[in-house]
This record gives C-alpha cells, sequence and structure tokens, in this order.
C-alpha cells in the first residue's frame, strides 16, 4: 500500500476500541504498519488487528497495561522485534475517572490515583521507553484532553491535571529530541463518540455542554484521527511542542 506513511511503524497504545482503533485505522490507511496495544480486550484487539491487515499493512496486538510502567520497555521491544523499528508512537490509551468534587467526603482517591498512574506516568514511561529506538525524523502525539487546558464543569480535576501534566512533559520531550528531527505533540479534544465518553456522561451529551461548543456538536472520531495522521506525516516535520485543540471551539 502506497501513502504518505508507507514504510513507517506506528505504535498506538489503547488500540483496541473507541479514538485508539481509529487512529490505527487511519495510520494504515496511509500505509503505515501499525502495532496496538491493549489492557483487557483480547477479541477487540483482534478484530482491530484483523482490520487493519486486511488494508494490506503489517499488524499486531501485545497485551500491556499501561498502569504498570514495568510493562513500557516490553512494549518496546516486542514493537522492534516484530516490525524492525518504530518511526511514530501515538500514545492514546488512558481513562476518565470523574464525577466527585475534591471535597467530596466519599471521594474515590484510590480511582483517581489509577488514573495519574495511567494516564501520566504509564504514557511517560512508553515515552521514554521508545525515545532511544525511535527513528530519527520520528513522530511522538499524545492525545491529551480540553480538559486540561479548560475545565468546563466541576468533577474533573484529576482528570484535567493528568492531562495538563502529558502537555507540560510534551513540550520537555520536544525540547529534548527536536536535534533528531523528531517531534512531539499533543492532541486535544473535546467531548468524543467513545465508551469512556458514555461512561462520565451517560447516553446523551447535555444541553449545557454543547451551549459551550461555537461549533454545536462532538467531535468525530475521524476529525481526530486526520489531525494525528497530519502531524505524524511529511508535512508535519516543523510541527513540534503543539498542544492542538479538536473541540468545535469549546471555552474560547
Amino acid at each position: 500500500m502506497k501513502g504518505t506513511l508507507h514504510g513507517k511503524v506506528a505504535l498506538v497504545t489503547g488500540g483496541s476500541r473507541g479514538l485508539g482503533a481509529t487512529l490505527a485505522k487511519a495510520l494504515a490507511a496511509e500505509g503505515a504498519d501499525v502495532a496496538i496495544s491493549y489492557a483487557s480486550s483480547a477479541g477487540k484487539a483482534e478484530a482491530v488487528v484483523g482490520a487493519l491487515r486486511a488494508q494490506g499493512v503489517r499488524a499486531q496486538a501485545i497485551r500491556s497495561d499501561q498502569a504498570d510502567t514495568r510493562g513500557a520497555k516490553p512494549l518496546i521491544d516486542q514493537v522492534i522485534q516484530h516490525f524492525g523499528k518504530l518511526d511514530i508512537l501515538v500514545n492514546n490509551a488512558a481513562i476518565a475517572v470523574q464525577g466527585q468534587t475534591v471535597d467530596d467526603p466519599a471521594l474515590d482517591t484510590a480511582r483517581l490515583d489509577h488514573q495519574w498512574q495511567v494516564n501520566v506516568l504509564g504514557a511517560i514511561a512508553t515515552t521514554r521507553a521508545a525515545a532511544p529506538v525511535l527513528q530519527d525524523g520520528g513522530r511522538i502525539l499524545f492525545i491529551g484532553s480540553l480538559l486540561g487546558s479548560r475545565v468546563l464543569f466541576p468533577g474533573a480535576a484529576d482528570y484535567a491535571g493528568t492531562k495538563a501534566a502529558i502537555a507540560g512533559y510534551a513540550k520537555g520531550a520536544a525540547r529534548d529530541l527536536g536535534r533528531r528531527d523528531i517531534t512531539v505533540n499533543v492532541i486535544q479534544p473535546g467531548v468524543m463518540p467513545t465508551d469512556m465518553a458514555q461512561e462520565v456522561l451517560g447516553d446523551d451529551v447535555p444541553d449545557a455542554l454543547l451551549d459551550l461548543h461555537p461549533i454545536r456538536r462532538i467531535a468525530r472520531l475521524e476529525e481526530v484521527s486526520a489531525m494525528a495522521v497530519f502531524l505524524a506525516g511529511p508535512n508535519g516535520g516543523y510541527i513540534t511542542g503543539g498542544v492542538i485543540d479538536i473541540a468545535g471551539g469549546a471555552g474560547i
């Protein structure tokens, strides 16, 4: 398959469902060979791999729980062993724990601490493991959240904090890796039609939340993945340290 990413190898963490699966398919559509990681959804991961191979690229699913930072290096090692190299890392895997304000006497601090482990320490561990072996001229993308910059409703302090931390880390990594022409950027979507969003919001997006968006709808997964493909491709080589909102203008 020919495309802007032909000959490249990408890893999408948390690629078995939702935005991760869409990202993997979009990268494959441009010719990239794609590895995805997953924590527990083996059947869904293999279904995504089947869809990727049907696009004419090599694909592999690797079980790796991002909450366990010790698994980061083995994950990267398996990608290198299977594909021979790594060009693109998409740090997508994350969880969302929202709904309780910080003064709630019943605050579930264990779940919140786990969220920090997955969203921040896990993503950083993967980046640290990947950076030494990433090809010069490579790409690192973090999937953040609009809440990392603008907190639009209560009960999201810790989630917002994890995404703000990632944005800061990405800027530092961009500075460190620029000498190798490796770009590091953050994409910050707003509300998307994912299982994660449904767990937080239920079946319907509240009108009050939609009213905050000048473009009064939620994002399409394809819109977010299109930005990722652009940043991963040859025309994204002079964009680094960027934090790019795809949120319909929410919070402006």
